[in-house]
């Protein structure tokens, strides 16, 4: 039924249905991840990982349906090279969301530092702002709150950059077990990269923005 509806949309309307459940199904992820690393119980983090792997395939055939409709769309509602962009950031996001949560699974981290939980928590902010964003993709009647948005989302990349510094610091400062050192610098190193992708998705629709005006 969903397939049906789908086709009788106007080829350019469907890209923003694309974004709009995109952007839900980052929003969901990065919550999911945030419970991940913030709950004691061995049952529900298992439960947890499930879900955000599931959660990981549901990005990806988005995606994919985004990609095939811009291989056969020949009118877009903004520039293709946009299109593709905001794709690919949006699901590289979510990867290393993915990516996060498969580190803390397979390398067996019990307990999730203060720096840990703080970058999930940025990521969250950064989805909801992103989402809040690509919302009004589709009408582009309020720039000034798309504008905020964006700029929301930078200043948590710079907060992002400042935690994961700090924490790498101080983990090379106290750490003495080096494989333990190597297991939580990657947890952290996926972290800080996914909320960079969120800026990189921000940066495209400030391109999309420029252009429209």
């Amino acid at each position: 039924m969903n397939s049906f509806f789908q086709q009788l949309l106007p080829k350019e309307k469907k890209f923003f249905t694309y974004f709009e459940k995109s952007s839900e199904i980052l929003v969901e992820i990065s919550k999911l991840l945030n419970e991940l690393v913030t709950t004691s119980s061995k049952e529900r983090r298992a439960e947890l990982i499930r879900q955000i792997e599931k959660t990981e395939h549901d990005g990806d055939e988005v995606a994919h349906q985004i990609f095939n409709e811009l291989s056969s769309t020949f009118i877009t509602p903004f520039d293709r090279e946009d299109i593709h962009a905001l794709t690919s950031a949006i699901d590289d996001i979510i990867d290393f969301i993915h990516g996060a949560s498969k580190r803390i699974e397979l390398y067996k981290v019990e307990e999730c530092t203060p720096a840990i939980v703080k970058l999930s928590e940025l990521i969250v902010k950064s989805s909801e702002q992103l989402q809040r964003a690509i919302k009004e993709l589709r009408n582009m009647k309020k720039v000034h709150q798309m504008r905020e948005a964006l700029v929301l989302i930078n200043s948590y990349e710079n907060h992002a950059d400042d935690v994961f510094d700090s924490a790498l610091a101080a983990l090379f400062e106290e750490e003495k077990d080096a494989i333990k050192l190597i297991k939580m610098k990657e947890v952290l190193a996926a972290l800080e990269t996914a909320t960079d992708k969120c800026e990189d998705a921000a940066n495209v629709i400030e391109s999309i923005l420029v252009k429209s005006a």
